[in-house]
């Protein structure tokens, strides 16, 4: 029984290499055009394999090049997940209860009047600066901020690159700050 679990291990051990050994170069290829940085990249890769390492059956897996691409897609997705860019949510206003932010307060249920009318004149003005925006900025900027998808979600459904759909949002974001900066300097002070 020992020697059937050392045997497994083994065979295990030996698919691991042939596979890393099969699958590194062109696995990091395609994870380098999907991220920032070779650092990004090599970690992401080391994470596929520490994911491989640890699987008891590998034999069991019908397509290893399509399992190692789909863990690497998801593991690419956990680092954008993790490393977020500037979102709505960046936008807070300090209240004696804390902070709150502007996403909080677009979604909330309005509690006063007051709430009412600022909820209100924050999206009229929020739905004025996207159509302010070019089209693909604003489409990925809503789908991410107000659909809330994951930018690679967005990526997938678009057949666009990552690094494309982080810079129009990136790119939204910005102009959006600066568009409703007065807005948000009025909300500080209510």
């Amino acid at each position: 029984m020992v020697t059937n679990s050392y045997n497994a291990m083994a065979v295990n051990n030996e698919t691991i290499i042939q596979t890393v050994n099969r699958y590194s170069k062109q696995l990091l290829g395609f994870i380098k055009g999907k991220v920032k940085s070779d650092e990004d990249a090599q970690d992401v890769l080391q994470d596929v394999w520490y994911q491989l390492s640890n699987l008891t059956e590998i034999e069991t897996i019908e397509s290893m090049s399509g399992w190692l691409y789909r863990v690497a897609r998801n593991k690419i997705t956990d680092l954008f997940r993790k490393n977020r860019t500037d979102s709505l949510s960046d936008f807070t206003l300090h209240s004696e209860d804390g902070e709150i932010d502007f996403k909080d307060l677009l979604l909330s249920e309005n509690k006063t009047p007051e709430d009412e009318f600022m909820k209100k004149l924050f999206w009229e003005e929020l739905m004025l600066a996207l159509d302010e925006l070019p089209e693909k900025q604003r489409e990925a900027f809503v789908l991410n901020e107000i659909e809330d998808m994951s930018l690679q979600a967005i990526a997938d459904l678009k057949n666009e690159n990552i690094k494309t759909i982080i810079s129009r949002k990136g790119y939204a974001t910005k102009f959006l700050r600066e568009r409703l900066n007065n807005l948000y300097q009025d909300f500080q002070n209510y």
